[in-house]
């Protein structure tokens, strides 16, 4: 894997990783700011009773009456603005006739491409009163994503940013899930690299180390951490895009859409509104 500028209007996929200049740190903001908007929107629809259909249909109103694309419909065949992923649901949860119920917690996820440039990102609601341990669990998944988006710098490395995750899930009682990752992304969608969420991690194999990298300014990618309640593992309903726990314990997950700097790092994907966390102030 090497490192390669980014050209303009290009949107293939090549296994490389692209270093970006201004202008595209510029229209990164945008699109980010636009998808973190549509998550400031949806926060004073999620309630008891509404359908995560229903709450799909109002994201993808708010991005094309803002412009923009979603980079989710069609994208292999799925069909909806949107993920929402309830309770033990880890990621990629389809939007449908269900109900919403009092102490649900769920994450929805966005992506909508402005000018070319992907916005990306989710983070996690809940309705009516959670329980004390799934509002800690979404807390933890908010810190633990902070201090991972917290450890990147030039001359710092993946691994950096996957042991602030892990230490800090793992210190409060959770687990980080192996299965799925943050990605590179910009022009492209789903990018390189592939940006774990932890540092480590023991099978009956032994200890394995995650993959690493330097990182370099001009990197565009996700931090996504998906944190669970009881073990790490995941399993894929029949549906081919749920993926759950598989002990059925609760799961959340926040993501933001970042940029390496020359001094540090760059959050394209903050809320307008101070809505980074919930409970929200409508």
């Amino acid at each position: 894997m090497q490192y390669t500028p980014a050209l303009a209007d290009d949107a293939v996929k090549t296994g490389d990783i692209r270093l970006h200049g201004p202008e595209d740190f510029a229209g990164m903001r945008r699109a980010g700011r636009l998808a973190a908007a549509c998550l400031d929107m949806i926060a004073g629809e999620v309630r008891p009773g509404v359908t995560t259909g229903r709450l799909d249909d109002l994201i993808r109103e708010f991005v094309f009456d803002h412009g923009a694309l979603s980079a989710t419909i069609g994208y292999r065949g799925y069909r909806h603005a949107s993920c929402i992923s309830l309770n033990h649901v880890i990621c990629h949860g389809i939007p449908s006739d269900r109900r919403i119920s009092d102490g649900d917690i769920m994450n929805i996820d966005v992506t909508l491409i402005i000018d070319g440039w992907h916005g990306d990102t989710s983070r996690m609601y809940w309705a009516g009163e959670p329980k004390v341990k799934a509002r800690r669990l979404v807390e933890t998944a908010y810190d633990a994503m902070m201090k991972g988006i917290g450890a990147i710098r030039p001359g710092g490395s993946l691994r950096d940013i996957g042991r602030a995750i892990q230490s800090h899930a793992e210190g409060q009682g959770f687990s980080v899930v192996r299965d799925f990752c943050g990605h590179g992304l910009g022009r492209v969608f789903h990018d390189a690299p592939n940006v774990v969420h932890y540092a480590e991690y023991r099978d009956r194999f032994g200890v394995h180390c995650a993959p690493d990298l330097e990182l370099k300014p001009g990197m565009f990618f996700t931090v996504e951490p998906m944190i669970n309640e009881g073990k790490p593992d995941a399993k894929l309903l029949k549906d081919g895009w749920t993926a759950v726990t598989r002990d059925k314990s609760l799961s959340a997950q926040f993501e933001h859409s970042v940029g390496v700097t020359e001094t540090g790092v760059e959050i394209f994907t903050k809320s307008p509104a101070g809505r980074d966390r919930p409970p929200y102030v409508l």
